[in-house]
C-alpha cells in the first residue's frame, strides 16, 4: 500500500498547477474510470513508463473518478491524451477540437437502460412523469445524454444524480427514485450484488460506440505524429493495460455529437425541483 501512495504521488504532481497541456516535456494522460484512484494508477503503470520512456518526456497520470471532471480538463485542454468514454469523446470533439487517435476496447455497440424494481407500476416512459429518477452525471453518454434525450417532453420531480452506476441501483432499491440510467453493461455488471430485488429494464436507447483516445490540440504537431507512432507499436500487454485498440479505424461520433447538441439546451432545467424537459421552441426544434 505504501508503495501505491507513493506511486500516486508521483504520477499526479503538478496536475492541479492549471499549466496547459502540450509543452514539449510534458504530457498529462487523463483516464475515466469508476476504478479507485490507486487500482486505475497501477493498471495504465505500464503505458505511463513505456511512454515517457519512448517520447523522452514527463508523462503524468490522471485519473478521475467520473466525466464531470474530466469535461472541465477536456474543455481547459489540460489533458493532452484522453482515455475518453463516448459521451466525452463527443464534447471534446465538438467543442475542445480533440483529435481521436483510437477505439478503446469494450462493447461495440453500448446502450443506455433505464432500470426499474420487477415489481413497479411504471411500465412506460410517460408514467415516470412527476416522479423522481437518477441520472449519471453530465458528460456520460450513457448515464446522462441518452436517457435525457430519450426523456425529452416529459416534468420529473426531481432528477438526482448518482457518482456511480453502483449508486444508481442503490437508489432504486432502497426506493430513493423510481427509475435510474446506467449503460447495459454495468446493470449487468452490478446487478448481481443486489440479491434483495429483481430489477425490470424499462427502456433501452439507441447505440453509441464504446470511445476513443483523443489527443488534445495543445500537443505540438510534430510530436502528435510521434504519440500516435509510439502508441501503435506498443507492446501487446501494455495495449491490453490502458484498453485500447491500436490497428482499428476510430469509429463516427457524429450522431452523437448531433444528439448531445440537442439535449444540452435541457442542462439548464434538470437540477430545477420539477424539472421540466422541454425547452422553448424558438431555441431547439423538436427531438
Amino acid at each position: 500500500m505504501l508503495g501505491i501512495v507513493a506511486l500516486l504521488g508521483t504520477l499526479l504532481v503538478g496536475c492541479d498547477s492549471g499549466e496547459v497541456s502540450g509543452g514539449p516535456n510534458r504530457l498529462v494522460v487523463g483516464v475515466v474510470s469508476d476504478q479507485g484512484v490507486a487500482e486505475t494508477a497501477e493498471r495504465y503503470e505500464s503505458f505511463r513508463q513505456y511512454l515517457a520512456e519512448e517520447l523522452n518526456a514527463l508523462v503524468e497520470l490522471e485519473p478521475v473518478f467520473n466525466e464531470l471532471k474530466a469535461v472541465e480538463q477536456v474543455q481547459r485542454q489540460i489533458w493532452s491524451i484522453a482515455f475518453a468514454p463516448a459521451g466525452l469523446t463527443a464534447i471534446a470533439l465538438a467543442e475542445a477540437q480533440y483529435t481521436p487517435l483510437f477505439p478503446l476496447q469494450g462493447v461495440p455497440n453500448q446502450r443506455s437502460v433505464l432500470v426499474v424494481s420487477a415489481d413497479s407500476s411504471v411500465d412506460s416512459l410517460a408514467d415516470l412523469a412527476n416522479q423522481t429518477i437518477a441520472l449519471g452525471e453530465p458528460g456520460s453518454a450513457t448515464g446522462y445524454y441518452l436517457p435525457l434525450y430519450d426523456l425529452y417532453g416529459l416534468t420529473l420531480a426531481e432528477i438526482r444524480f448518482a457518482p456511480t452506476p453502483r449508486a444508481i441501483l442503490e437508489w432504486v432499491t432502497d426506493g430513493s427514485v423510481v427509475a435510474g440510467a446506467l449503460s447495459k453493461e454495468d446493470f449487468q455488471q452490478y446487478r448481481q450484488e443486489f440479491s434483495d430485488i429483481d430489477f425490470r429494464v424499462l427502456h433501452e436507447s439507441r447505440v453509441v460506440p464504446p470511445g476513443a483516445v483523443l489527443l488534445s490540440p495543445a500537443v505540438e504537431r510534430n510530436q502528435q505524429r510521434l504519440i500516435e507512432t509510439v502508441m501503435k507499436a506498443a507492446p501487446a500487454s501494455i495495449v491490453a493495460d490502458a484498453g485500447y485498440i491500436p490497428n482499428a479505424p476510430v469509429p463516427s461520433f457524429a450522431a452523437l455529437i448531433q444528439l448531445v447538441d440537442k439535449v444540452r439546451p435541457l442542462e439548464a432545467n434538470v437540477r430545477s425541483q420539477p424539472a421540466v424537459l422541454t425547452v422553448e421552441a424558438s431555441s431547439q426544434d423538436s427531438l
